[in-house]
């Protein structure tokens, strides 16, 4: 446990070091255009993100936390991956029905989005490399770890919960704490980091999708409509069901993974 505080703690401090080290050229380039060193995180935030990505991912790899493990970046089959993306838009619609519930949760970074979605470095900071670089830290680092010293639904919990604390938000905490719970679970009956990255960047994707699109709509059952809202619940609690038995039957192979704590 205190492997995956420490690894999560040094990804903030990555941010921070990005973000002081970008800051005096993003000044220098508002200057240069705007005339003005105004309203700088406009400027600088998916810049230092981005940094704080590359020095995070360097960190895991330098590790050993991304390679000697072969089967780590393994698509696992066409099949497994078919069936992750049925998993992970039944779990999105599902944790999405659990949050219209949870409404009355602050959205503390609300601005923050949209100043990362009015660009598109951010778009792409959120869409995808966001969640490739969560997925290598969360399951490919903190996840592994905990699957070393407890048994697989005990880490599978710590590391969701992990998960969701990271994001800090409220209005993301909860939703991000069960989907947590499903990238484990992939990463555990896999080994690889490819099926959770398939399905994060397909949740990121849709919710910048629909964010940019239909900004006044917050939640799906306002975009739908009933009843066609409730019949796309029942298809998705289906589909969850089945995906979930099907793919609970992959066996992962027998290995010896190492890296450095």
């Amino acid at each position: 446990m205190k492997t995956a505080i420490k690894l999560v703690l040094i990804y903030f401090v990555m941010q921070i070091l990005a973000a002081l080290l970008v800051m005096p050229f993003t000044m220098l380039y508002s200057y240069a255009v705007n005339g003005t060193i105004d309203d700088m995180s406009a400027v600088a935030l998916a810049p230092s993100m981005l940094l704080g990505f590359v020095g995070m991912g360097a960190y895991l790899w330098r590790k050993g936390y991304l390679k000697g493990d072969k089967r780590i970046w393994s698509p696992v089959s066409v099949a497994y991956l078919g069936w992750s993306i049925i998993i992970g838009f039944s779990t999105i619609f599902l944790i999405e029905f659990v949050m219209s519930k949870l409404s009355f949760l602050p959205d503390w970074m609300g601005a923050t989005f949209d100043i990362l979605q009015s660009g598109w470095l951010g778009i792409i900071c959120i869409s995808v490399l966001g969640p490739i670089l969560e997925e290598m830290l969360f399951r490919g680092a903190i996840t592994k770890v905990l699957l070393h010293k407890y048994s697989p639904v005990k880490a599978i919990i710590f590391s969701a919960l992990i998960f969701g604390i990271f994001h800090i938000n409220p209005a993301q905490v909860v939703g991000a704490t069960l989907s947590g719970v499903l990238f484990a679970w992939l990463y555990y009956k896999t080994g690889s980091l490819v099926p959770g990255i398939l399905v994060h960047i397909l949740n990121n994707s849709l919710s910048v999708v629909l964010s940019l699109y239909y900004p006044d709509v917050k939640y799906t059952s306002d975009l739908l409509g009933e009843p066609a809202y409730w019949i796309c619940l029942a298809v998705a609690v289906v589909l969850f069901v089945v995906s979930c038995k099907v793919m609970s039957s992959y066996r992962l192979p027998d290995s010896n993974i190492t890296f450095k704590v």
